[in-house]
């Protein structure tokens, strides 16, 4: 019972310490309100959707004039628009962004057909790589490929970023229905040396659900084997992807990016 007596003793006198010491802190609250600078005036879009006026709209329904092949940067996109939608035609390949970004917002719509056929990965496959490395299917990748009610390997799902990163959930809607993605890519920085500082991160909201959280990547996907970083890079375009297999083709709509401030 004494130690008891003692034990509550010693802890009000220790609170009662911390609270005399919180309570002597000099200084006035002001000193530690900031006032510069002052964030600058983005007026949002009207929905979650629509662009705000900062962003750069990559296709809004009416043509691909941000867009080229990406395995001729000298040639335009030749994939289909029609309807306000964009649709992979897989026999042009991949396209990708006339320009190149570090460290961006993105937010795109995808649709794979309600018609669809095939299993796994041959059932509306395609990615978007947040950053393309070169011709074919290099760079950073977040996969597209219908998740609704279609098993395959998880490190290779819709929201995954592929073969490195297994989304945390799986939010995707019936084929027929529209998807949505909204991204924070950070950009990996090289030193003066080309060796690498900070790795690529990338957060994913997957129709709204969080599936990718800063999640670091070990290099540009790789289809076999483990990633690695290469050569240094600076800003990238993001690119589409024309996926080989027999699957009827998917569309794309409300894209548009921002370009965010590099990492201090």
């Amino acid at each position: 019972m004494n130690r008891l007596l003692l034990a509550t003793a010693f802890l009000m006198s220790t609170l009662s310490v911390a609270c005399a010491q919180q309570q002597q802190q000099p200084g006035k609250p002001e000193e530690t309100e900031v006032y510069q600078p002052v964030p600058p005036v983005v007026v949002p879009g009207k929905t979650a959707a629509d662009p705000p006026a900062d962003a750069l709209v990559l296709f809004g329904g009416q043509n691909l004039d941000q867009w080229v092949s990406a395995d001729n940067r000298a040639a335009p996109a030749q994939w289909t628009v029609a309807g306000g939608i964009l649709t992979v035609k897989k026999d042009q390949g991949n396209i990708e962004t006339k320009r190149s970004f570090g460290s961006y917002q993105l937010h795109l719509e995808w649709r794979i057909p309600a018609s669809i056929s095939g299993t796994g990965q041959a059932r509306g496959n395609s990615g978007v790589f947040l950053a393309s490395t070169g011709k074919g299917d290099l760079g950073y990748e977040l996969q597209i490929v219908d998740a609704y009610q279609n098993p395959t390997y998880v490190n290779g799902m819709a929201g995954s970023l592929y073969k490195q990163a297994v989304p945390l959930a799986n939010p995707a809607r019936r084929p027929g229905e529209w998807q949505t993605y909204d991204v924070i890519w950070t950009a990996p920085v090289f030193g003066a040396s080309g060796a690498l500082v900070s790795p690529a991160y990338a957060t994913v909201l997957f129709n709204g659900v969080l599936v990718q959280h800063h999640q670091a990547l070990t290099g540009p996907t790789l289809y076999i084997g483990k990633p690695s970083y290469g050569p240094a890079h600076g800003p990238l375009p993001i690119k589409l992807q024309a996926h080989g297999d027999k699957s009827e083709p998917l569309s794309f709509r409300n894209i548009w990016v921002r370009e965010l401030s590099a990492t201090k």
